[in-house]
Formats: C-alpha cells, sequence, structure tokens
C-alpha cells in the first residue's frame, strides 16, 4: 500500500542501539515517503493521509535477517534430523540440481510473505537464481541484500561461470526496485571454493563497492579439513590470502580459536549468528558472548527454511539469549537488550546499512513493525520489553509491517500480496521438484 504520509501514535517506541542498550520512548512516528521526518509527541493528524493507532502496540525498527537461502523455503521439512554433510549431499543438492528461475522465484515469494508475517523487513541472501529473487523483492515491498553463491571445487571453467554470474548480479540488480535491492559477492565457503575464486573475490569486491557474504567455521569437520588441505583454520587462511576486511559478512562462526576471534575483531568482519540452524544441524554452538565481550559485531541469520525451519526471527532471538545461557551456565549472558539489537541495529550495522535502517531515527528509512501487546503471550506487560520480546513472543504477535515507507501488512493482512495464491505456486513448485528428483534416482 503506497502511502506518502504516515502517522502512528499512542503507541510506545522501542528503539536498540549499537552497544546493546535500549531506548523507550511514548512518541508518535511520522513518515513521509520512505523516511521517518519527525518524532514527536505533537504530530498533528492533519500531517498525515493515513493514520495507525498503535495502542497497546510497540513501535520498532523492522527485524534484519543477516543469512538466508530464501527459495530453500521449497525445501522446508525435506530432510531433517541429519548433520550438514548428508543433509547437503545426499538430499539438498539433488534437489537443488534442478532448480529453475520459475521454482526459485516461487519459493522466493513464500519467504517474502513469511518475513512480512513475522516483522523481517531486511534479509541477505545467498542462494541461486537471484535475479529471480530480486523480482521477489520487487514485488513483495521488501529489502534485501543479495549474493550468488559461487562454488567452483578448483575448476577453472566454472569458477569464470561463478563469477559471470554474481557480476551480473551487481550490474543488474544493484540499487534496484527504488534502492530496496542491493548486492554483495557470495563465496559460498572455503571448503567449496578455491583460493583463487577467494582471492579474485577480494578484487572484484573492492572493484564493485560491495560487500562479500560467506559461510565460515560451521562445522568442526570444516576446521579439520581446512587444516589438513591448508595448514591452517579457515579464519587465518583467509588472512593469508589477505581477504579479510571490514565489508565481510561471515555466516555461523561456531567453531573458533581465541587467535581466529583476534583476527575477526583486528579485521572489523561482522558475524552472522544462527543458532537454530546450528542446533539443528548438531553444528555447535558459537561463542557469542564471547564475540560481544570483544566488540565484535553479530547480528541474527535464520539461514535457510531447510534448516531451520520457519524464518522467524523473533524466534531466533529467544534461541540465540537460550543457547548462550545454557552452554555457559551464565543467565547473564546474552542479555534480552543485546539479542534485540543483534535482530536490529547490529544487522544494519553488518550490511552497512546503518545509516538508513536498524533503528527509529528522523532521516532513516521508513522500516518500522508494530508488535501487539494485547495478547496472551504478552500479558501481562514486564518490567522490560525486550524481555517480553525475546523471551515471551513469535512473529504471529507482528501487527503490521512497514518497509520503505510502504504498508505490506496491516492488521495481520497482507495489503498486496495474495497470500494463497504464493502458497499454491510453491506447492506446485515443490511437487515438480520432487517429481523430478525420482525421475533422476
Amino acid at each position: 500500500m503506497e502511502t506518502s504520509n504516515i502517522l502512528i501514535k499512542n503507541g510506545t517506541i522501542l528503539n536498540p542501539k549499537l552497544n546493546g542498550e535500549v531506548e523507550y520512548s511514548k512518541s508518535s512516528v511520522l513518515i513521509e515517503n520512505n523516511k521517518i521526518s519527525e518524532i514527536s509527541d505533537n504530530i498533528e493528524d492533519s500531517n498525515a493521509e493515513k493514520i495507525i493507532d498503535a495502542k497497546d502496540k510497540i513501535i520498532m525498527p523492522g527485524l534484519i535477517n543477516t543469512h538466508t537461502h530464501l527459495p530453500m523455503t521449497l525445501f522446508r521439512s525435506l530432510a531433517d534430523d541429519l548433520e550438514l554433510d548428508s543433509w547437503l549431499n545426499d538430499y539438498i543438492w539433488p534437489m537443488e540440481a534442478n532448480l529453475n528461475s520459475d521454482y526459485s522465484y516461487a519459493g522466493a515469494m513464500l519467504g517474502a510473505i513469511e518475513m512480512i508475517k513475522s516483522g523481517t523487513t531486511t534479509f541477505t541472501d545467498m542462494y541461486f537464481y537471484m535475479g529471480d529473487v530480486a523480482r521477489a523483492v520487487k514485488e513483495s515491498g521488501i529489502r534485501g541484500v543479495l549474493s550468488y553463491g559461487m562454488i567452483d571445487f578448483g575448476d577453472a571453467e566454472k569458477r569464470e561461470n561463478e563469477f559471470k554470474s554474481n557480476i551480473k548480479l551487481i550490474k543488474d540488480f544493484n540499487n534496484y526496485a527504488d534502492g530496496r535491492v542491493t548486492t554483495m559477492f557470495g563465496p559460498h565457503s572455503v571448503y567449496t571454493t578455491s583460493p583463487e575464486l577467494i582471492e579474485r573475490v577480494r578484487k572484484e569486491a573492492d572493484k564493485y563497492n560491495v560487500g562479500i557474504h560467506i559461510h565460515m567455521n560451521e562445522t568442526k569437520k570444516e576446521i579439520e579439513d581446512c587444516i589438513e588441505l591448508r595448514g591452517k583454520r579457515p579464519f587465518e587462511y583467509l588472512d593469508e590470502l589477505g581477504v579479510l576486511s571490514s565489508d565481510i559478512l561471515a555466516a555461523h562462526c561456531v567453531w573458533l580459536s581465541d587467535n581466529e576471534i583476534k583476527l575477526i575483531k583486528e579485521n572489523d568482519v561482522k558475524v552472522s549468528h544462527n543458532p537454530c540452524s546450528n542446533m539443528k544441524l548438531a553444528s555447535g554452538v558459537a561463542p557469542v558472548g564471547k564475540l560481544l565481550d570483544n566488540d565484535i559485531c553479530v547480528s541474527l541469520g535464520t539461514d535457510g527454511a531447510s534448516s531451520n525451519n520457519n524464518l522467524d526471527l523473533f524466534e531466533e532471538m529467544k534461541f540465540a539469549a537460550l543457547l548462550q545461557k545454557v552452554s555457559t551456565l551464565n543467565p547473564k549472558v546474552l542479555s534480552a537488550e543485546e539479542t534485540v539489537s543483534m535482530a536490529t541495529i547490529n544487522g544494519a550495522h553488518a550490511l552497512g546499512l546503518d545509516k538508513d535502517i536498524g533503528s527509529i531515527e528522523v532521516g532513516k528509512k521508513a522500516d518500522i513493525i508494530l508488535v501487539d501487546t494485547n495478547r496472551p503471550n504478552f500479558t501481562p506487560l514486564g518490567n522490560s520489553l525486550c524481555a517480553n520480546i525475546v523471551y515471551s513472543v513469535n512473529g504471529d504477535n507482528v501487527d503490521t509491517t512497514i518497509c520503505d515507507g510502504n504498508i505490506l501488512m496491516e492488521n495481520r493482512k497482507l495489503v498486496s500480496l495474495d497470500e494463497q495464491s504464493i502458497i499454491n505456486n510453491t506447492k506446485t513448485a515443490i511437487s515438480d521438484l520432487l517429481s523430478l528428483k525420482e525421475e533422476n534416482n
């Protein structure tokens, strides 16, 4: 729903900061075009074309999911209760062999509406057929930071094709959809790429002035294999190649040595923590408390819906906080306030977008959600709204989702997208993919 001026009033603003602190205020928010133009108690109703009464609602930044594979909604519940190697080799990669443009678009649209309905307004994606994911971003109204998942396994011809695909994505879609689509390079991991690919990624990222999104230190086996093949741990290997920098978003970072944490800090590498996927695949527990103690920027990701199995970042917040507490036997590790910051302003900072999104501030893009407190699981209100947000609620508590100044969902109803049609299209795509997999067996 495109509305030039929107006034949100009578709500409570929850505003996260990069240092893990959160400010609260009772104010109204005026949106003009796609930006927050005023935050005040005294905004006249006449200044707005649309007025939203946020009584009993929290006004907070749209959530930022810093690691997804959006078309993998197609593979939700395809392969469960497996370790990463078996999950990838025996189930996911055989299904991905039959992916095409139409299937990827269908899966991306399903993921988009799932995120809109659970309060995520920005996601960071690495996958294939990324032009179709960009099209889904444009049509759904959300914000996406997209990269092509580059894998060469040492094959020079494949490597060249991977660069063509990622560079085409950057040239065709960087700042696409009124700037809601931006791009990165996406070398998949150190175990699926050659040193030649990674070194060239650094040069190309500098050339095109975009970031790098990569899976790092996800499993113990990955560490052991890297030591055997390269003689170093993964971050030490990247350091030797000269690629570490502040524009790198490293997903997972479960198995880290003290020296690798030092390298992450020294190079201002950003981390995307994916607790649900790490738990489900039995990958391990990322040392998030230790990373935060070292002033490293840690954000939150869901990973793909095939290893989570949903895209609800509210659930991810709860699991992130609880996992740190139980693994360290310290209930004070990763406070509710720090967790909310991870899902909002830290995510924006990890993507280099914190001047535009991640908090409720005048001049920033109007990426805002309203969370309904007048619900059984939000009653009673505790002493800390952040504690309620992290420990009590889920994405179903999101009442309204606004991205780039446009209302995408209001009163739990999608404004411009046909939810059932998107679900039906995805069911057809999944059925086709399963049939193709059977034919190829």
